[in-house]
Order: structure tokens, then sequence, then C-alpha cells
């Protein structure tokens, strides 16, 4: 007879810098990617990836032997989420804040999630400016397609 533990594992909380689903599929097993080859995946340029390391906003990257940057699908999910705030309009410095503050562990959380709420308190506002834009657009469309076109040319008799 097969005996099945069936009790609950509760797993540690999953940070929000792992992206909920990827956009682009990886090989399967694999987790060191070039520069070149990030800057294929993710639309950025090397220079900006580069940047980003610099300025902190990105974790510092491994590095082989020679010095080449090795990325890992770590880095991957960390940059799919610094787009998804970029997209928000969050300030770069704001960015290179939230990611200082993850490297200081757990203890930051409460920071983290205050930082994320204000975020999201901001897209929805301007969600719901875009949505009352989109209303304008819509009657002005309307207007015009129903509008009568003022005859060209001279007037038949």
């Amino acid at each position: 007879m097969t005996v099945i533990d069936s009790t609950p594992v509760k797993s540690p909380p999953v940070d929000a810098c792992v992206a909920a689903g990827t956009e682009h599929p990886r090989p399967d097993g694999q987790d060191r990617y070039t520069i070149r080859e990030v800057a294929a995946y993710t639309g950025l340029s090397a220079p900006t990836l580069r940047w980003y390391e610099e300025i902190g906003l990105l974790p510092e990257v491994a590095r082989t032997h020679s010095g080449q940057r090795v990325f890992s699908n770590r880095d991957l999910d960390w940059l799919a989420f610094v787009r998804r705030l970029r997209m928000t309009g969050m300030p770069v410095a704001d960015m290179v804040h939230f990611a200082g503050l993850i490297g200081r562990g757990e203890d930051t959380y409460g920071e983290r999630r205050e930082i994320l709420e204000q975020t999201r308190r901001e897209v929805v506002a301007r969600m719901a400016e875009l949505r009352d834009t989109l209303v304008v657009l819509d009657a002005k469309i309307d207007f015009y397609a129903g509008a009568r076109r003022a005859p060209e040319g001279p007037e038949s008799s």
C-alpha cells in the first residue's frame, strides 16, 4: 500500500520581481544569457542594460572569467518587472530605490508593498482619465461619422 502525505506545505512568498508569466519562451534548462541575447529578448539596448546595472536598477550581473556579463532567468524576470514599472510611469529613481529595498531583504516588505500600492492607485487614476478621454473621442468620432459633408465643387441645379 502506498501512503501519501497530504499535509499542506506552505511555500515562502514569491517576490514581486518574479514575472507572473513570460512573454517570450526561453530555452528549456537555459539559465545563462549574453548581453546580446538579453537585449534581443527584452528589447532593451546593451548600453541601457549596462546603465541599469551601473545605477543599481539591475542587481550585479554575474561575469565570466573574462569579464563578460552572464544574465540568468532571475535577471530576465527582474527586467520584465522593471518594464512593467516603467509602463506605470514610475520614475527611474523610484525604481532604483525599490531595487535597493529588495537588496536589503525581507525587512523591507512593508515599504515595498506601500510603493506598489501607491503606484497601483496612480495607475487606476490614469486608467479612469483615459476611459473618460475615450468617451469624448467616441462622441467626436460619432459626430463626424454622422455629419453631412459639404458639397464639393459647383452645386448641381
